[in-house]
């Protein structure tokens, strides 16, 4: 049996993911009761007829149960089953503005005198010990409806328990950084091709950035220096039992170095890890690269060599 628990903040997509895996052919319970997890597990078992099972278990519990889960997750862990917690999580300004948007009433609202932006941050409050446990933290901020279903058909149906799913994400600092990032690497001291309006337009995946970044040495050199330590530090995190690793590049507006940065480390660590994610978040661009189409990043005449400083 796989055992997939989808978790976190009400307006978060929660919903949305569960319908995904049902698609995919798991059986899908929205809102199961922390406690009857095991018996559910058990029953299924038994019957041999369901290989995937999905499950939401979030603050629609009853009170005290979700107290409890870590325990029943260590249960079945000793029992060997195979099982992630996926945990979505949501701004808090945006979860108001899709309440505000449905004109639907908040879990917690129902029984209590809270408002909107109380039962929001009572919420996070208690799912902060799942929220520890997930195996995957996925942030619905700016994700579509299309982009949360592909995430989790391509990270969390198709992944292998047995190997790290590593995911580079480029970003823009303007927009804040990335709530699912495990690591975060800040590319901002690097020339910013922003300056040139000849190059303003173009992305970090054109031909005209990259040969505008690959002119000057401190970018070839932060590139060694972060290759390097994710080299050193990437099986240490995988021998950890880890299932995912999201790592997040960022620059003022997320179009030109972040990107550039991302796809070379990318190109780099492909033969490495056999596949890798590559997310450009303010691109709206999300893909994998595997060792068979791993190709070298797009490249044109490089003009003479500039000083490392603009």
């Amino acid at each position: 049996m796989q055992l997939v628990i989808i978790s976190g903040r009400s307006g978060s997509g929660k919903s949305i993911a569960l319908q995904a895996l049902e698609d995919l052919g798991y059986y899908a319970i929205d809102n199961l009761p922390a406690m009857l997890l095991g018996s559910l597990v058990d029953e299924l078992r038994d019957q041999g007829d369901r290989a995937h099972l999905a499950v939401s278990i979030d603050a629609r519990n009853l009170p005290g149960a979700l107290e409890r889960l870590p325990s029943l997750l260590d249960e079945l862990r000793q029992r060997k089953i195979d099982f992630q917690v996926i945990y979505l999580t949501t701004d808090a300004r945006i979860l108001l503005e899709r309440y505000s948007a449905t004109r639907r009433r908040h879990p917690l609202t129902r029984d209590s005198e809270m408002t909107l932006e109380e039962a929001i941050n009572k919420e996070e409050t208690t799912l902060e010990d799942i929220r520890d446990l997930a195996d995957l933290l996925i942030d619905t901020s700016r994700l579509s409806v299309h982009d949360l279903r592909r995430r989790i058909t391509d990270q969390v149906a198709h992944q292998r328990r047995d190997k790290l799913t590593l995911t580079l994400e480029s970003f823009g600092y303007k927009r804040g950084v990335p709530l699912d990032a495990d690591l975060v690497f800040d590319v901002r001291c690097l020339p910013n091709p922003y300056w040139d309006p000849t190059l303003r337009q173009f992305t970090g995946r054109d031909a005209e950035i990259v040969a505008f970044l690959n002119s000057y040495p401190i970018v070839d050199a932060m590139s060694d220096d972060i290759l390097a330590w994710l080299e050193r530090w990437l099986p240490a995190y995988q021998n950890s039992q880890r299932s995912y690793m999201t790592i997040a590049i960022g620059c003022t507006g997320g179009q030109h170095r972040s990107v550039y940065m991302a796809e070379k480390l990318a190109e780099k660590l492909t033969p490495i890890m056999g596949e890798v994610q590559l997310r450009h978040r303010e691109l709206g661009l999300h893909y994998t690269i595997s060792e068979q189409l791993a190709a070298p990043l797009v490249s044109a005449s490089t003009p003479n060599e500039r000083p490392e400083t603009s």
